[in-house]
C-alpha cells in the first residue's frame, strides 16, 4: 500500500469513527426520541459510509470497492426509511416530546385508528 492510500484510508476511517462517536453522543445527550433518531440516522450513516470507503481505499480491489459502494447506497437508502418508521411508531405510541418542543403539527390532525391526516391546513390529506 502506498503512503497516499494509507493516509487517505486513515483520514476516511478517522472521520467515520468521529461521526459515529458524535451519533453515540447524540443518542445519550438528546432530550427525546425524535432528536435522538435524527442524530443517529444522519451521523451514523455518514460515519459507516466513510469507514466502508476507508476499507475500499485500503484494499484497493474493484470487487471490494463495488461492495463498498453497494453497502453505502444501501445505508443511504434504508436509514431515512428506518428513521421515519421510528419517528412514526414513537408518535403513535404516545412517546412524549421534549419540553423544548415548540410546535406539534400532528396534534389534533392525526387519527391513530385509521392512520390518516385530517383535512385541515394547506397540505394534502390522506395516509402518510
Amino acid at each position: 500500500m502506498t503512503l497516499f492510500r494509507f493516509i487517505l484510508a486513515l483520514v476516511l476511517a478517522g472521520g467515520g469513527c468521529l461521526f459515529m462517536l458524535l451519533a453515540g453522543v447524540g443518542l445519550v445527550r438528546m432530550p427525546d426520541v425524535l432528536t435522538r433518531m435524527h442524530a443517529s440516522s444522519k451521523a451514523a450513516t455518514l460515519g459507516a459510509a466513510l469507514v466502508v470507503a476507508a476499507v475500499a481505499v485500503a484494499m484497493w480491489d474493484w470487487a471490494i470497492a463495488l461492495r463498498a459502494v453497494l453497502v453505502s447506497l444501501f445505508l443511504l437508502i434504508t436509514a431515512p426509511v428506518a428513521a421515519h418508521a421510528i419517528a412514526r411508531a414513537s408518535y403513535l405510541a404516545g412517546v412524549p416530546l421534549a419540553e423544548e418542543t415548540v410546535m406539534d403539527e400532528l396534534a389534533g390532525r392525526y387519527d391513530p385508528a385509521s392512520h390518516e391526516l385530517s383535512g385541515t391546513g394547506s397540505g394534502s390529506t390522506g395516509p402518510t
